[in-house]
């Protein structure tokens, strides 16, 4: 879904203050699917109506099956996770090491077959977590496989790419990246409910204490949407520290949230204990929430690495990555 709105992304943030088949984590993260043969170019005479073969099977393709928690690999996940805190490193959302992170994620999106465009935004100067950061541009890194229409039904899945200054950030926040990838690979060959957006969102972090100082780019994102878009779009989750824990945090905005009764009971279908976590607004799906759209939000555990040069792709459970990536995909099923 491309946005004929991007060139007014700036102007409107501007008023704001402000990997493959085994689970190997040693796997190759650029790896893409292989494809199908290419069928043959030799043409041949069509039999008439009088001799043909009625034995000669149907020439439709087959039809795309339907996404399965159980098609998760888990090793895709646990690669990028490696990537991104271990290669990468920390990636402030105007820094030179997120626009590397963020032309790896869309080449490694292109390689599994989605179409991907680079949005950009303004994101100001400001502190993030205690460390001054310059102002300059970000960009989401939106993917899609040509399916979305305006005004028809669509559900979007997000994590954001960018970390404080001083941390890694495996978990804060690769975990959600990963499994973003991990969906990704998951929906290649495969279809969902309703057409789906992904999307790596830039500035996540705070740059000063405000809720205007947090969020760029899934405010940026949502400023772009047409009202067709909005009118339609049946769902939104953010992915934010999904990586560690034992059972998976579901939160929402306030009580009663649909997107989250819907992820409670995906969950309990893939077999992924689960807590409620009410009048959680501290990551991406808040953007669309207070725009008045459906979204919620997976991930949000406590741990001693929060924001540290100790968020280290070891902090990152395998079980806790596979126990969202199945949530999400039961859920789009």
């Amino acid at each position: 879904m491309r946005r004929p709105l991007i060139a007014s992304l700036g102007l409107a943030l501007c008023l704001l203050p402000a990997c493959s088949g085994a689970d190997d984590p040693s796997a190759d993260p650029s790896g893409a699917p292989s494809s199908s043969p290419a069928p043959s170019s030799t043409i041949t005479a069509a039999p008439t109506p009088a001799t043909a073969d009625p034995a000669t099977p149907d020439a439709s393709p087959p039809a795309v099956r339907r996404v399965s928690p159980d098609d998760v690999r888990l090793a895709t996940a646990v690669a990028a996770v490696e990537h991104l805190a271990g290669t990468v490193g920390p990636r402030p959302g105007t820094s030179p090491a997120y626009r590397r992170a963020a032309r790896w994620l869309g080449t490694r999106l292109e390689s599994l077959g989605w179409s991907v465009e680079q949005q950009p935004f303004p994101t100001p100067a400001g502190v993030s977590w205690g460390v001054p950061v310059r102002g300059g541009r970000s960009t989401n890194v939106v993917a899609t496989r040509g399916d979305v229409r305006p005004g028809r039904p669509w559900l979007l899945v997000g994590a954001h790419l960018d970390t404080v200054p001083q941390a890694p950030g495996a978990e804060d926040n690769a975990s959600g990246v990963g499994v973003l990838l991990a969906v990704a690979e998951a929906l290649a060959e495969r279809r969902a409910r309703l057409p789906v957006v992904l999307v790596a969102f830039g500035s996540e972090e705070p740059r000063g204490p405000g809720d205007d100082d947090h969020h760029y780019g899934s405010r940026a994102y949502v400023a772009g949407l047409s009202t067709a878009e909005r009118g339609s779009l049946n769902g939104m989750v953010s992915l934010d520290r999904v990586g560690v824990g034992s059972v998976l945090p579901v939160g929402s905005a306030g009580a009663g949230d649909q997107v989250q009764r819907q992820l409670l009971a995906a969950a309990g279908r893939a077999g992924v204990p689960t807590v409620s976590d009410l009048e959680q607004r501290s990551s991406d799906h808040w953007s669309f929430v207070r725009a008045g759209l459906p979204g919620a939000r997976l991930g949000s555990t406590s741990y001693a690495a929060y924001h540290s040069a100790d968020d280290v792709p070891a902090v990152v459970s395998r079980d806790q990555l596979r126990r969202t990536a199945r949530t999400v995909l039961a859920w789009l099923r």
